[in-house]
């Protein structure tokens, strides 16, 4: 078996749920499929001509777009359902809260970036962590930021009604904090970073896909000439233990 050497999650644990998050990945697009969310023609004649490029090109890029579209949710069924591997006491309800942990009365919503929810999708959320407060007052709620501004835990300010609001047992955490408080591990997602490029090639490996890949990342090698390094520093150059990320 794979060594992966992450002590939180066990090394087939780890390459189980790499591999159902690839097999959930769209390698293949027919017509149906592409016209599904019906294509506009018009746009499309629009794009070609004021980009100069041929309608090949951009109907190309049409596909592109939607399978990036979908391989998104699947990213974010990785981060929402990993925990339950990490640790048993995690589990992803059917409804409600994307994570809870019932023993800990700890409920999380998690979203990919920071600036994904707009006010009136923030104030709901706030209000149902308050109603959980209010249902058990050892209940503790948390907003994860996969992508935050900054590494943080901290008490989750929001305006209601035009009142900022805030309460200590309802939290905005960055992803980073938020593996140390389910792991016991300071820098537990940047190990899980360091070990993810190695995952993937042991699955691809093992499933004999081939992906689309995208050479054009001129502007990401001026931040590091190991391109992947340049990923992760674009992303999580200010979370914790990244200025000493071994990729």
């Amino acid at each position: 078996m794979y060594q992966y050497n992450l002590g939180f999650i066990s090394n087939e644990n780890l390459f189980a749920h790499v591999k159902g998050t690839v097999e959930k990945y769209r390698f293949n697009i027919d017509l149906k499929k592409f016209n599904k969310n019906l294509i506009d023609p018009i746009k499309l004649t629009f794009d070609s001509k004021i980009y100069g490029k041929s309608l090949e090109d951009i109907i190309e890029l049409e596909i592109i777009r939607q399978m990036d579209k979908s391989n998104s949710n699947h990213i974010g069924y990785f981060h929402q359902n990993i925990f339950k591997y990490i640790d048993s006491e995690w589990s992803v309800p059917k409804k409600g809260f994307d994570l809870v942990n019932e023993q800990e009365k700890i409920y999380v919503e998690m979203k990919n970036k920071h600036n994904t929810m707009n006010s009136s999708s923030s104030q709901k959320t706030y209000m149902k962590m308050q109603a959980m407060l209010l249902d058990d007052a050892d209940n503790r709620c948390m907003l994860v930021e996969i992508i935050a501004k900054k590494s943080q835990n901290i008490p989750w300010q929001v305006s209601l009604d035009g009142v900022p609001r805030k309460h200590e047992f309802i939290r905005r955490v960055s992803i980073d904090n938020f593996y140390e408080i389910v792991t016991g591990e300071e820098y537990a997602f940047k190990k899980l970073c360091e070990a993810l490029p190695i995952v993937l090639e042991d699955v691809m490996e093992s499933l004999a896909q081939n992906t689309i890949k995208n050479n054009v990342f001129e502007e990401l090698k001026q931040i590091s000439p190991n391109l992947l390094k340049s990923l992760y520093l674009l992303s999580f150059s200010k979370y914790e233990g990244f200025d000493t990320l071994k990729i």
